[in-house]
């Protein structure tokens, strides 16, 4: 008789969780590429408008991460991917009506069309109503966005830990991960087009409705690997190798929590502490990429998303990132080497911790051409999509399948506080920065229009020009053909400073608090 092999399924439940992560960036990247191009000269904003909605966006999914390893945890991975993929395809398409909304909570028009709504607006000159009515709305939509978007990682961990023996955590984690590589790689090429042929509401209704398709193969395809028809006896001993080693070892020196897990018993461990401040520290960073790099290309370099040259930099930058994968082979050769999973993926680790380094050049050397800065900042993302993969990772490593979701949304409330951070002062810095830092024909601007300097002043200073922010009265200035040198360019500088050396800082920590692999059993 013929031993049977050890099927293949579990890679394609990797291939559903890439998907879903696709899905999830694509619908978390339709702002950043319309906001500044096709949103910001209907409703006025400025960047930090923008930096607020992205930062409570951090927040409403930090939060929403915390509650939904929880709630994966409960329901299990099948029902709580379904709840998550329809509460966000729907907060990605209200997005597409905050305008109808604003026209009706403003100007009394509710039964219009999307250019009916544009229109509208365009008749209300009070700046201040139309920029508070659409912020506020847009935040509702990008509130219900994180709440479900919450869920996809919780879930996906936790289907991999199902799934995959730990030595194939690593790389399992980091193809899906590259499914935000893919749908941050795919957005400048469609969303863009998409916006300005058919409406920037139109982009979010078309891509907010991929959920739903996506929706339909879960549903038939996902079962738990025991009772799954599709895998073999001989692959379910293979993902459940780690399960047999354990109970044999009967490791009496591990400690051991008596009781129902909670966010408490694992908040008692330093294994926790380490992953939360390893993701605190780095995930505002990669969200900084996400969110501000298409306003970058567009406010330092002129450089659109809605042009060729904005669509292709922003395809090379994300399409960089893809380097990513590297990040699951690395820390599976050290493994095989000898060393153990936490090890092997702390040296991995330490190796990506340097490469955002780079990043400190992007500005320098980004007057030569555009797309210097963009090759550095996606080498700098590649580096962080592999350290996101091995930290994701630890989690399987040290603690055991029913807290992985309540450890994922710990560490998530943790990087959605960073981001919360790095997005919000990032817009303050950059209106600052505008304000302060930028000269007219050699002169700063605030010694040529002291009325900038003062907030009350400002207001009627715009108005009498018809503008609505700093950055509406500097393109007015280039079209007078003034010599306009914007500061923002400095501000930038200031954040990607950050940006390249925050991964080694969280290195350390992580490394000061966990120095060896100390597994839990809660």
């Amino acid at each position: 008789m013929t031993e049977q092999k050890a099927g293949k399924y579990r890679w394609t439940i990797c291939a559903l969780l890439f998907f879903a992560t696709t899905i999830n960036y694509l619908d978390r990247q339709v702002l950043s590429l319309t906001w500044k191009d096709f949103i910001s000269p209907e409703f006025h904003w400025t960047n930090n408008d923008y930096g607020l909605i992205t930062a409570l966006f951090s927040i409403f999914y930090a939060v929403g991460m915390l509650f939904a390893g929880r709630f994966i945890d409960w329901i299990d991975t099948k029902k709580g991917f379904i709840w998550a993929i329809i509460v966000w395809s729907i907060g990605a398409i209200l997005h597409a009506f905050c305008g109808i909304a604003t026209s009706g909570i403003i100007a009394g028009e509710w039964f219009v069309g999307f250019e009916g709504a544009k229109d509208a607006i365009k008749n209300v000159h009070d700046f201040s109503r139309v920029i508070n009515v659409s912020v506020v709305l847009f935040i509702f939509a990008r509130f219900v966005l994180a709440i479900g978007e919450a869920g996809n990682f919780p879930a996906a961990i936790k289907a991999t830990a199902e799934y995959f023996p730990k030595k194939d955590r690593a790389f399992a984690t980091s193809i899906f991960n590259a499914g935000s590589t893919i749908g941050a790689l795919i957005a400048p090429l469609c969303i863009p087009v998409i916006a300005k042929h058919w409406g920037w509401e139109m982009s979010f209704i078309i891509i907010g409705a991929l959920g739903f398709i996506w929706l339909g193969f879960w549903i038939f395809m996902y079962e738990k690997p025991e009772v799954h028809p599709k895998v073999n006896e001989e692959e379910l001993l293979y993902i459940q190798q780690d399960d047999r080693l354990e109970s044999e070892s009967n490791d009496t020196t591990t400690p051991v929590v008596q009781g129902k897990v909670s966010i408490l018993n694992c908040l008692k461990h330093k294994q926790t502490w380490a992953f939360a401040i390893g993701k605190f520290m780095t995930d505002g960073v990669w969200w900084f990429y996400l969110f501000w790099m298409p306003a970058f290309l567009s406010s330092v370099y002129g450089v659109k998303s809605s042009d060729l040259n904005g669509q292709l930099a922003l395809f090379v930058l994300y399409g960089i990132t893809m380097l990513s994968l590297i990040g699951g082979w690395l820390p599976s050769y050290f493994i095989n080497k000898g060393m153990n999973p936490y090890a092997g993926r702390m040296r991995a680790m330490l190796i990506f911790a340097f490469f955002p380094l780079l990043v400190l050049l992007a500005q320098p050397f980004g007057h030569y051409s555009f797309w210097i800065p963009t090759i550095l900042i996606g080498i700098g993302a590649a580096a962080h999509q592999s350290w996101s993969a091995n930290i994701f990772s630890t989690i399987g490593d040290m603690f055991p399948k029913k807290s992985v979701g309540t450890v994922t949304g710990i560490g998530g409330l943790a990087g959605g506080l960073g981001s919360f951070f790095i997005n919000i002062y990032s817009g303050k810095l950059f209106d600052y920065a505008e304000t302060h830092w930028s000269k007219i024909n050699g002169i700063h601007l605030l010694e040529k229009f002291p009325e900038l300097e003062n907030v009350d002043s400002r207001k009627s200073f715009f108005a009498q020009h018809d503008v609505a922010n700093i950055d509406e009265f500097l393109k007015l200035l280039r079209t007078k053909g003034e010599i306009v040198t914007n500061g923002i360019d400095q501000g930038y500088m200031l954040v990607f400073s950050y940006c390249a050396i925050a991964y080694l800082i969280a290195w350390i920590i992580m490394k000061i608090l966990v120095p060896k692999m100390k597994p839990v059993k809660l």
